[in-house]
């Protein structure tokens, strides 16, 4: 069943689990994911990155993800992940999806929140959650090397400011994740979630989760962390399962990739404590 992030996280937040948001690029990856939550009788959040409109675009992403939602025993909600613009944002709240992201974290902070607010506004109208994000979660880097990195750590005053000013529902922090594929693992910066976790009343939500190391992952979701987001091992780990395998056919690679996928999203929903 189709719902909003906002019944999610509070029970999130209530039994300190994180809950599963993997990216979908097609209809088969949507599929799967829903399929997983099924099968673990958890909720799910199935997210479309505004960066994968070349692959997938927004409509086309509303019409996979409302009739996986829709149709699903367990509760989906719709998320736009990575919202640059107002008008993609607008128009994925027009075509149904429950959550969007508006990502402004690059901005200033007045021109972070002033576009923020103007989303919230729009959103809550039409009865949609919105996430944002302050700080900075970068590109993948080489953990290997811990000071060299684009990403700019979550400031405890600077968030309480602006959720207070934007009245936004959750907010993706940087404490020390990034953004795609990176060698080592990464070092995250328990005592300033813990900071956040006291001083923000929304709940949190950590991007860059893959190769995050489970130990990391399973901490920041009993600690304060409601959403995770997943995209880059789900993807590996289904090129790692046609490399195996050798499939003899298209549809036997595509069922193949499914299943590396699936594997994979089990696995994450057992490290954020979501079978607690």
């Amino acid at each position: 069943m189709l719902v909003t992030t906002r019944e999610m996280f509070a029970k999130a937040k209530e039994g300190n689990y994180a809950i599963p948001s993997p990216d979908y690029f097609d209809s088969n990856s949507c599929r799967a994911y829903v399929r997983t939550a099924e099968k673990l009788h958890q909720p799910t959040i199935i997210s479309y990155a505004q960066a994968h409109s070349e692959m997938l675009n927004v409509e086309e992403a509303a019409m996979i993800g409302l009739y996986y939602a829709k149709h699903a025993s367990v509760e989906v909600a719709l998320h736009l992940d990575h919202g640059t613009t107002k008008e993609v944002i607008f128009k994925a709240i027009d075509l149904g999806f429950s959550s969007v992201m508006i990502d402004a974290s690059m901005e200033s902070f007045e021109n972070n929140v002033s576009r923020t607010k103007e989303v919230v506004e729009y959103a809550h109208k039409h009865g949609v959650t919105v996430e944002a994000e302050i700080g900075h979660v970068g590109s993948g880097e080489n953990y290997e090397n811990h000071d060299v990195t684009d990403s700019i750590y979550t400031e405890v005053d600077t968030a309480r400011k602006f959720v207070e000013q934007t009245n936004v529902d959750s907010l993706a922090v940087s404490i020390g994740t990034a953004h795609g594929k990176y060698k080592g693992t990464p070092i995250i910066n328990f005592d300033r979630l813990h900071e956040l976790h006291e001083a923000i009343s929304v709940p949190l939500v950590l991007h860059g989760g893959s190769s995050s190391g489970d130990e990391n992952l399973h901490r920041c979701a009993s600690e304060g962390i409601s959403k995770i987001n997943i995209f880059t091992d789900l993807i590996v780990s289904a090129l790692d399962h046609v490399n195996e395998a050798h499939p003899e056919d298209y549809f036997k690679l595509l069922h193949t990739a499914d299943e590396g996928m699936m594997e994979m999203l089990e696995h994450y929903y057992h490290v954020f404590g979501c079978d607690r």
